[in-house]
């Protein structure tokens, strides 16, 4: 019976692959025939009814609200002129060096990052980023990839994310955020690598390229003004009371909330830029949410313990134990985690972790060591993800080709990521 489970995983990946289903849509499918093919009844005790779509579906519930306050906290960092404000700062620093206007991009995009994942990230840099970076001689594939590799530099500090592995893999925000600390390094001298060494090649577009968008840019601005120095600190004020003073996610995020809205509105105001930003968050969020519940769902089917049993066998023969092959194997298979493949960590590599966590062949650590080293590799490279799509499309260039040129350097940070795995927890 594993065999077969394995084999519908396997068509639940192509139909993803091939956008005959979206992804929400085929785990959910997955998790249904999982269970039945598990031997699960249709009610009662690791049923497919109560236990599956019940239970499963909120699941991940600490994980949607985290996530509807970043993207809350995004539309208010677009509103009020914050994100703006900080890419102007840096680019009018940077003036025609192209390698530091890169760098001070690539900076604010990590700040960025910490707070919302996605397109709307890759929005809040690369508006004004992106034209900036162009105008002074960088690439456009070059400038499109800064984007993503700041995003991705902020990912380990991103406090959705932190709720998300935490829930997935049933640890406590203290494991999750000791790993992600260690994480951080790779990411971050990867993606200084890659503005230093990339910005060194020279094509043939030049200012007048994107033209309109920076002059869209400079209207912007004299229309909203700079936002006030003490409000740029907002995208550090979460990460500041997760990090620094251990203070849980949620209330993280809605003081960082508070802080953008008392700094940058007046008190008439005050409640019509609450709502009106708060239901804008809800349209950023629908779509992780959605998938949230699909995971959960997924995640519920692969622990029952008709499943657990099935699988085992079969995922202990494959998996190897010692340290030195764990890395070797897992850094080679690293690219199955793109084009929303099996290790895709918001797909259905959650249900692989899972599995990997329920039947007890790796540490949980190491699974969380996993997950986390493959996200950094989709969060940039995946020519399906919505940053990537959106910064490369903004840029005038393809998705595939921002993937051949960032690959290397996020495949770098994920076998980081897993040295640091195997000697933590193997």
């Amino acid at each position: 019976m594993g065999v077969v489970i394995l084999l519908v995983m396997a068509a639940g990946v192509a139909a993803m692959l091939t956008r005959k289903l979206p992804t929400a849509c085929a785990l959910v499918l997955l998790a249904g025939a999982i269970a039945l093919l598990a031997g699960a009844p249709a009610t009662g005790e690791n049923s497919l009814l109560d236990t599956v779509l019940q239970e499963g579906a909120p699941a991940l519930a600490a994980t949607m609200i985290a996530v509807l306050l970043g993207a809350w906290m995004g539309k208010l960092l677009e509103e009020t002129g914050i994100a703006a404000t900080l890419v102007r700062k840096i680019v009018e620093f940077g003036g025609d060096r192209p390698v530091v206007v890169a760098l001070g991009v690539l900076a604010v995009s990590a700040l960025i990052g910490t707070v919302t994942g996605s397109a709307a990230a890759a929005m809040l840099a690369g508006i004004i980023g992106i034209p900036a970076m162009t105008a002074v001689g960088v690439p456009k594939v070059t400038a499109a990839g800064t984007i993503l590799m700041g995003i991705a530099v902020g990912v380990p500090f991103e406090l959705p994310v932190w709720q998300f592995l935490s829930t997935v893999l049933e640890l406590p925000i203290p494991t999750v955020r000791g790993f992600m600390v260690k994480l951080f390094p790779f990411a971050l001298v990867a993606a200084l690598a890659f503005v230093v060494v990339e910005t060194r090649r020279r094509g043939v577009e030049h200012a007048w390229s994107l033209a309109s968008p920076a002059a869209k840019t400079r209207s912007r601005r004299h229309q909203l003004g700079d936002a006030p120095w003490y409000a740029l600190v907002t995208p550090a004020i979460p990460i500041v009371l997760a990090l620094g003073f251990e203070i849980a996610i949620i209330p993280s995020l809605l003081a960082g909330v508070l802080w953008a809205l008392v700094t940058t509105t007046r008190p008439r105001e005050m409640n019509t830029r609450l709502l009106r930003t708060l239901y804008g968050g809800f349209g950023v969020a629908a779509p992780p949410i959605a998938l949230f519940v699909a995971i959960g769902i997924l995640l519920a089917a692969v622990k029952l313990p008709g499943t657990v049993e099935a699988l085992e066998p079969l995922v202990k023969a494959v998996t190897p134990q010692n340290p030195v092959l764990f890395v070797i194997l897992f850094t080679l298979i690293t690219p199955l985690c793109l084009y929303r493949g099996p290790l895709n960590i918001f797909g259905l590599g959650a249900g692989l972790a899972g599995i990997l966590t329920a039947t007890g062949i790796y540490p949980v650590g190491a699974v969380l060591g996993l997950a986390a080293s493959y996200n950094q590799v989709f969060g940039v490279s995946d020519p399906t993800s919505t940053q990537t799509v959106w910064s490369a499309q903004y840029a005038g260039v393809s998705p595939q080709q921002v993937m051949v040129r960032t690959l290397p350097y996020v495949w770098v940070v994920a076998l980081g990521g897993l040295c640091v795995t195997a000697a933590t927890y193997l």
